[in-house]
């Protein structure tokens, strides 16, 4: 398995959200920008808006923080997790390094936003709103990831019967383990380790389309 170099993934993960969130922007990549990645729109559409003094149940924010792949953990506090404690949540951005984000709350209403170290707890500042963007360039909306499953699942049964035909049973043997353990984690999790392997299907394009690209994160005057 190919392991994603942490710090390139940070940086990857700011450079889409510095695009999607100002206009200000100048990106310096290595040929990497062209390398196959999620769709923007996706992306942006699951991103989650929280505004200082409107309601937004912390029930409500959880749920939706695990649906665009970050993790709970209360002990270990690092990129792309988030912690709980009463009526405070504590989330730390996938593009961030050294700043986390505090949620405060009143019932069900957001009361304050606050910048934090996430080292030490110091509050560095206050927010009247933030916007969190999902914790992976394939997040997928559930309708559209429902799509792209029954969609491998027809490629995988074309190429079994493939390699049913000409005799090569150990590769039949192990595409079909491989590809079915990875379909029981999207549909279970919606994520899986390798799963740009599947983009063409997650962004619903055709055999041989070129993928979506960091270009395509891009305003259209760039």
């Amino acid at each position: 398995d190919a392991i994603i170099n942490d710090q390139i993934d940070r940086m990857r993960h700011a450079a889409t959200q510095a695009l999607l969130s100002r206009d200000d922007v100048i990106i310096v990549a290595s040929v990497s920008c062209i390398y196959g990645i999620g769709s923007a729109e996706s992306y942006q559409g699951l991103l989650i808006e929280i505004v200082r003094g409107e309601s937004f149940p912390r029930d409500e924010l959880l749920r939706r923080l695990v649906d665009i792949q970050y993790e709970r953990n209360d002990i270990d506090f690092h990129r792309g997790t988030f912690r709980v404690r009463g009526d405070v949540v504590e989330i730390f951005p996938v593009y961030e390094q050294s700043l986390a984000i505090r949620v405060e709350f009143f019932g069900d209403e957001v009361e304050q936003i606050c910048e934090i170290d996430p080292l030490r707890g110091r509050v560095l500042g206050t927010l009247p709103k933030y916007s969190v963007y999902p914790g992976s360039h394939y997040v997928t909306p559930q309708a559209q990831m429902r799509r792209a499953i029954e969609s491998i699942r027809t490629e995988l049964r074309d190429r079994l019967t493939f390699y049913d035909e000409q005799g090569r049973f150990l590769e039949k043997q192990r595409l079909a383990q491989r590809t079915s353990y990875d379909l029981e984690m999207l549909e279970q999790m919606g994520f899986v380790q390798g799963i740009e392997n599947y983009s063409r299907h997650l962004s619903d394009r055709a055999p041989g389309e070129p993928p979506p690209t960091l270009i395509d994160y891009f305003p259209e005057d760039f």
